[in-house]
């Protein structure tokens, strides 16, 4: 399989990624919270999640456009948006309430997967006409 081919794949799963976590923190952020390795939230913590969710269904939607079109500039928007996540995770990884093994190198690993997408990402708008 070539890197385009890869990268294409990776599109794909990130839509059902993106849709599955922004679903989960709209209708079960407490449940999805718990997947991700995070203590049980307050309730103050729960909304500020539930908030998040309309990120990463804007992602899910960035995504399935990528894929669906193609356009170089569909691909350079879909890079700024990985971009915009490579530190988010490793920020949040810092907090006390993340506690279940693995989870903060899986937060930190997340900011690292997103650099190699916004830079994959970037190559496509690139090179696909």
């Amino acid at each position: 399989m070539t890197l385009e081919q890869e990268l294409l794949r990776l599109n794909r799963n990130m839509i059902a990624f993106d849709l599955a976590l922004g679903t989960g923190a709209l209708l079960a952020p407490r449940r999805t919270l718990s997947v991700i390795g995070h203590e049980a939230p307050g309730e103050d913590a729960e909304h500020l999640f539930r908030r998040c969710a309309p990120i990463w269904l804007t992602f899910a939607a960035a995504h399935l456009v990528a894929h669906c079109r193609g356009r170089p500039e569909d691909w350079w928007a879909l890079a700024w948006l990985r971009g915009t996540e490579v530190f988010t995770d490793a920020v949040w990884a810092r907090s006390s309430a993340v506690s279940r093994p693995g989870a903060k190198a899986g937060l930190v690993l997340a900011g690292i997967a997103n650099l190699g997408m916004a830079l994959g990402f970037a190559h496509l708008a690139r090179t696909r006409p």
